[in-house]
């Protein structure tokens, strides 16, 4: 009985839930779009090239406001922005967490150069 739990367990690990999800990989870099704004000088975020990427994606109308909305909802304590779906806020929750961890591993200095050249779509250098 211990050897089934343990491998529904490790099934259930191992299955990549958000991975291949592409409105979470969407919402991590809009957060790390927005992060990279605030967090690394002479950097701004290309709202319409935000709204393209959706589209591209297939991701419904109104996607990039919702994220956008979203993210500032759950990183100003909900003095910005408005509270979206349960699932969307868990997608920012998820995006928050690993863009947070990345950060730390990499250092700020390395990660805004990294996402100068990841997020190049997204960001550019502040006129």
């Amino acid at each position: 009985m211990r050897y089934a739990l343990v491998i529904a367990g490790l099934l259930v690990a191992a299955t990549p839930a958000h991975a291949a999800d592409p409105r979470l990989t969407y919402v991590t870099n809009v957060l790390q779009a927005f992060a990279a704004k605030i967090e690394c000088p002479g950097t701004d975020v290309v709202y319409q090239d935000l709204v393209q990427k959706a589209q591209e994606m297939q991701l419904p109308d109104g996607t990039t406001e919702q994220v956008r909305k979203a993210i500032a909802f759950m990183h100003t304590g909900g003095k910005m922005g408005e509270k979206q779906s349960d699932d969307l806020m868990t997608d920012v929750a998820i995006a928050t967490q690993s863009t947070d961890l990345d950060q730390r591993r990499a250092g700020m200095t390395s990660w805004c150069s990294d996402q100068k050249t990841r997020l190049a779509g997204y960001i550019r250098t502040k006129e």
